[in-house]
C-alpha cells in the first residue's frame, strides 16, 4: 500500500502520484467519507488525463463519459443514490469494467458484489479542512 498525504491546493500532485501508484489498473475505486474529496480528486485526475470535458459527478444518472485527446475513455460512476445493487447490472456495469477503458467508482460499496477481482482502491480520508490522506492500494481477488 502506497500513502500520499497532501494539502487541498497540492490536488494536482496527487493526482499524478494516483496515476503513477495505479500502473495500468484501468478500474479504480474511490473510498470515503461524504466530503472527503472523491470528485475533486477525481477533476484533478481528469485535467492530468488532458479531459476536456466538463467533469462533475454524475449522481442522476449514474455514469458519465469522458473523452481526452489522445482518445482514452474514461467512465466516471456515482453509486450513491442506487438503492438495489442489480440496477447496476441493468447499465451493464460488467461490460463497462471489462471494456479496457478507464472506469472511476463513488460509492462502489453499493456494489460490492458486482466489483472485478482486480482493481485499485483509493481511500480518502479527511484530516482537516485543507489536508487529505490517500491510500493506494492494488486489490486482487476481491471477491
Amino acid at each position: 500500500m502506497t500513502q500520499f498525504t497532501y494539502e487541498l491546493d497540492e490536488i494536482e500532485k496527487a493526482a499524478h502520484a494516483v496515476i503513477e501508484a495505479a500502473a495500468d489498473e484501468k478500474v479504480w475505486v474511490f473510498q470515503g467519507e461524504m466530503g472527503a474529496g472523491k470528485t475533486t480528486l477525481v477533476k484533478a485526475l481528469s485535467k492530468a488525463f488532458e479531459v476536456t470535458d466538463q467533469v462533475s459527478s454524475p449522481t442522476f444518472g449514474i455514469v458519465n463519459h469522458y473523452e481526452n485527446p489522445s482518445g482514452e475513455i474514461i467512465y466516471h460512476f456515482d453509486f450513491y443514490r442506487m438503492d438495489d445493487p442489480a440496477e447496476a447490472l441493468d447499465i451493464g456495469i460488467e461490460e463497462y469494467f471489462y471494456s479496457g477503458n478507464y472506469c472511476w467508482l463513488e460509492w462502489a460499496e453499493k456494489i460490492a458484489s458486482f466489483l472485478p477481482e482486480k482493481f485499485f482502491l483509493i481511500r480518502i480520508s479527511n484530516d482537516s479542512e485543507t489536508k487529505r490522506t490517500l491510500n493506494l492500494q492494488h486489490i486482487q481477488d476481491a471477491s
